[in-house]
């Protein structure tokens, strides 16, 4: 009779929960794409101004991406608005709203990954990070739909019903997942401030801060979804988190080149 092989693990009969195994796999891993600038292009701050915004974008972060690592992730706008408003209505629990939520952004991405062609665009998938590497030394610029894959799995929310987990977070994740250099969130305002700008005019930019100064704020309203700062908290690689004004030409560019533009989020 053959001898009994054991397959040997560190984690043999560990718990996956104790706090003194969890410290012990705090080591380094792979960056996929560590010169990589993931840039999201919000849909309520961009896409949804149509022509006379996109079109200018679409050729500075083409021309860009002659020069760069770039990922463009696109966030959703009014139509998500619009159909989570819809849901709420009719009591759709969070997962479905995050189902809903994400095909608008997936829409966005095929519509600005068409945009990119003659910059080699391509719209990819969410399971398609791995190839980016492939993907990227050939030439192309890829464009991603901002919403994480959580669907059904969505988290539930602190407050109300509404997904946590947005395009900004997707952005930010899939950032850190591929241990990405920038994460640029593009917006419709000039950075973070400390009251909405729109409602209050007199509301003062904040050049920078940290993670866990802008959370204890408790801002009633952020340019950014508040589920992107918790998580920069522990973030390994992405350490830092820019918003800028994306209908400033130049604004992404001088934010990839290391700038100092818009508002700078610290880990």
């Amino acid at each position: 009779m053959a001898e009994r092989f054991e397959i040997g693990s560190r984690l043999r009969g560990e718990s996956l929960v104790r706090r003194g195994m969890l410290r012990r796999t705090g080591v380094s891993t792979i960056r996929i794409v560590p010169d990589l600038n993931v840039i999201k292009i919000g849909g309520h701050g961009v896409i949804d101004y149509g022509r006379e915004v996109v079109y200018p974008l679409i050729e500075e972060i083409g021309e860009l991406s002659r020069r760069q690592k770039i990922l463009v992730a696109t966030g959703g706008g009014a139509r998500v608005r619009h159909i989570l408003d819809v849901g709420i209505d009719l009591g759709m629990p969070t997962g479905v709203l995050a189902e809903l939520a994400g095909k608008i952004s997936e829409q966005n991405a095929i519509m600005i990954s068409i945009l990119f062609s003659k910059y080699n665009g391509v719209r990819i998938h969410t399971e398609d990070l791995l190839s980016l590497p492939s993907l990227i030394s050939l030439g192309m610029l890829p464009v991603v739909q901002g919403t994480p894959p959580y669907g059904l799995y969505e988290h539930p929310p602190k407050l109300g019903t509404i997904p946590p987990h947005r395009t900004d977070t997707g952005a930010f994740l899939m950032a850190e997942v591929v241990g990405a250099k920038n994460c640029i969130l593009g917006k419709n305002v000039d950075g973070l401030y400390t009251e909405n700008p729109v409602e209050n005019p007199d509301a003062e930019l904040i050049p920078e801060i940290t993670a866990e100064e802008l959370l204890e704020m408790e801002m009633e309203d952020m340019v950014l979804e508040p589920m992107a700062v918790e998580l920069l908290r522990d973030a390994v690689y992405v350490r830092e988190i820019k918003v800028v004004n994306a209908h400033t030409p130049g604004n992404i560019t001088k934010a990839v080149n290391g700038g100092r533009v818009g508002t700078l989020i610290r880990a």
